[in-house]
């Protein structure tokens, strides 16, 4: 009897995941085509430092090499190591934070993210997230088939998020919000004032806070970064840290996560957490190690980067300030510059142009959200101050011959 040869159907991935967009890497593999054609591409898109002139602390990698010579190899505990939950705990403590329910260590802020979101939403709920904003917490809200609710950073005023916008989009389905303090995209660092508006808020509808603070100690004009959190011991507020960004180690995946406020009101969410913690085992065992190191001890490489940082950010305002069709308000922290565009075609149309005739990788803004009728790039200001004029100069050459 013939054998029935069944018939073949493409496997489809889910349809939520339309609404998944990471510009930042898909602009990327542009690059690669054209790097494979011989072209050298002078990239402005990726925050990774150590791909520059940066390096990790020599005494982080002792830590955590130290770890894998002692053994330290299995499967750690699924919040974290004790060593590591203590130095989260002592340095929640110098930030000012109060009320402190829970610390766990994860695979890089993106996983805290996720898991945060998973363990508190359902399907129908919303968040309300920035706009223009990292687009990791769009794509994790498509995951859950969650919905962003994006609420408006106000250009004209340094990028700080408009607080009343923030309480008008708020539904019964609302059920957290986010702050990125430092920003990534913007680079803006939020005033006491807005931070003291936004716990309001929370406070009012019973939001939880997710705040961001990767980029917490690359503050590059001086003033003091607040925690949201130290503002707020009774609003549940989960802080995001971690050894990328500050301590040069992108690679490492190394992050946390400090949960505090009432606990009469946040421990069933703070258990739910711990269970998606278990389900996963644990975060990277060996490295964990470091972050007592790095929280404890030397920051001399904070003060070096920053230093380094200041003055690219610099070079990237006097460029914005003598270039025709761009604007930029100064970003304050992290190592990203928002400039606005002012020409008739789309971003997007703007950096894939720039990228096949310049060889010069930015991200369009529409990447990241923005106001409608508006037009941006990111521009990473990690390299060097010759490479980084380089790649500007070009951008200047290219808007002078498409808009003279």
């Amino acid at each position: 009897m013939p054998r029935t040869i069944p018939q073949t159907h493409e496997i489809l991935a889910a349809t939520r995941l339309e609404h998944v967009r990471y510009a930042i890497r898909d602009l990327a593999v542009l690059a690669e085509d054209l790097t494979r054609q011989g072209k050298q591409i002078l990239p402005l898109n990726i925050g990774d430092p150590v791909s520059f002139d940066f390096q990790t602390p020599a005494h982080l990698i002792e830590a955590a090499a130290k770890a894998m010579r002692d053994g330290y190899n299995g499967y750690a505990p699924s919040l974290g190591v004790k060593p590591a939950l203590e130095a989260i705990r002592a340095e929640a403590e110098r930030k000012g934070i109060r009320n402190v329910q829970s610390v766990f260590v994860t695979a890089g802020v993106s996983e805290a993210i996720d898991i945060v979101m998973t363990a508190l939403l359902e399907p129908h709920q919303n968040v309300l997230t920035p706009l223009p904003d990292y687009p990791l917490y769009d794509a994790i809200l498509a995951k859950l088939s969650a919905q962003p609710n994006p609420y408006r950073l106000d250009e004209s005023n340094d990028w700080q998020p408009d607080v009343e916008h923030i309480e008008s989009l708020i539904t019964k389905d609302t059920r957290a919000l986010v702050v990125i303090n430092p920003n990534n995209p913007t680079g803006a660092v939020y005033s006491r004032d807005t931070l003291e508006k936004i716990v309001e808020v929370a406070r009012r509808h019973n939001l939880v806070i997710f705040s961001d603070e990767i980029y917490a100690k690359l503050i590059l004009d001086g003033e003091p970064h607040i925690s949201i959190a130290s503002l707020a011991p009774d609003v549940p507020v989960i802080t995001f840290g971690g050894l990328s960004k500050e301590y040069l180690a992108p690679g490492w995946r190394v992050a946390w996560g400090i949960f505090s406020g009432d606990p009469a009101v946040i421990t069933p969410y703070v258990q739910g957490i711990h269970k998606l913690l278990r389900a996963r085992l644990s975060a990277n065992h060996p490295l964990q190690y470091a972050i007592p190191a790095a929280l404890n001890g030397s920051h001399d490489h904070v003060t070096a980067t920053v230093n380094k940082l200041r003055r690219r950010r610099d070079l990237v305002m006097a460029w914005s300030q003598r270039t025709r069709h761009v604007s930029c308000v100064s970003p304050r922290g992290a190592f990203y510059a928002f400039p606005r565009l002012d020409i008739p075609e789309s971003d997007d149309t703007f950096v894939r142009g720039l990228l096949a005739e310049a060889q010069v990788l930015v991200v369009n803004g529409g990447g990241f959200g923005q106001e409608e009728g508006t037009r941006h790039i990111r521009i990473v200001f990690l390299p060097p101050e010759t490479i980084l004029e380089q790649a500007l100069d070009k951008i200047t050459t290219y808007l002078e011959k498409h808009w003279p």
